[in-house]
């Protein structure tokens, strides 16, 4: 398929008031700025499904080390970034193509104290404002979809990872037949969903220079996920969570990437790779 305009892809997930929406949820939950934690904010920077411990799982796969310089790819709010930065006093560099997450994502940095150790920038995957050979380890998470040249894409991470770095991805895939509905949280309309499948990523990583590790389909992850955010909305309205992100549109984007798991046409995949 065509990619679709980088600019699209950024307007689909702009969204100017991210920090004034993030401060009333707060507020809903008797937190201010200088109490808030990364779990009260991991239903809204966690962006991806399985949320903090999808992250925690992938990143106990990438050999890191105290010091390591990571690579976020399509780092969002910085969600991800913090915690591996917390996690294993990483140093993490993130890149968005929407400038309204990488705005946001550094002011809740400042506020949980990372500033130092985390640091986000707008930029497109496809070029990496980065020189070669500059990280230990890399990984996006729900970020392919976006992007149709998997290759150019893969191929970019793997010039700047050093020789026998680890990259892991975690993205949603084709995983059976049949037409998609939309709106998806990635994609308005079909020709801006770049999905392809496990496969298709397997051969892009393998041209990009790539040797692939371990592969899992998440599907049981996903649909958990799911149970529990339909439990906790039956006991209100959550205060924040990706409607945070995607205002009045995440109902219905939701319930269509719901139905097609449910139906085995879609599921994240977890993909762990190394650089040769």
């Amino acid at each position: 398929m065509e990619a679709a305009p980088r600019s699209q892809i950024a307007e689909h997930y702009a969204r100017g008031t991210l920090i004034a929406d993030i401060r009333d949820g707060l507020a809903a939950l008797g937190k201010t700025e200088s109490t808030v934690t990364a779990e009260d904010l991991s239903p809204v920077d966690e962006f991806h499904i399985g949320g903090r411990a999808a992250t925690g799982e992938l990143a106990g796969q990438l050999a890191l080390t105290t010091g390591d310089r990571v690579l976020d790819i399509g780092c969002g709010l910085g969600g991800p970034a913090r915690q591996i930065a917390e996690r294993y006093g990483c140093q993490v560099t993130g890149i968005d193509l929407t400038r309204d997450y990488v705005e946001a994502g550094a002011v809740l940095s400042s506020w949980l104290h990372l500033e130092d150790r985390v640091w986000l920038q707008q930029g497109d995957a496809l070029a990496l404002p980065f020189a070669d050979g500059s990280f230990a380890a890399a990984y996006m998470l729900h970020v392919g979809m976006n992007i149709a040249d998997k290759t150019a894409l893969f191929s970019e991470a793997a010039r700047v990872l050093r020789a026998g770095a680890r990259f892991g991805v975690f993205d949603v895939m084709r995983t059976g037949a049949g037409e998609l509905s939309h709106p998806l949280p990635w994609a308005s309309a079909a020709d801006a969903n770049a999905i392809a499948t496990p496969e298709q990523y397997r051969d892009a990583l393998s041209a990009a220079g790539f040797e692939v590790l371990s592969e899992r389909e998440r599907r049981d992850v996903a649909l958990d996920h799911f149970a529990r955010q339909r439990a906790q909305a039956a006991t209100g309205q959550p205060v924040l969570g990706i409607q945070t992100l995607m205002g009045a549109r995440r109902p219905q984007m939701v319930r269509n990437m719901v139905e097609s798991i449910s139906a085995g046409q879609i599921a994240p995949v977890e993909i762990i790779a190394r650089r040769w």
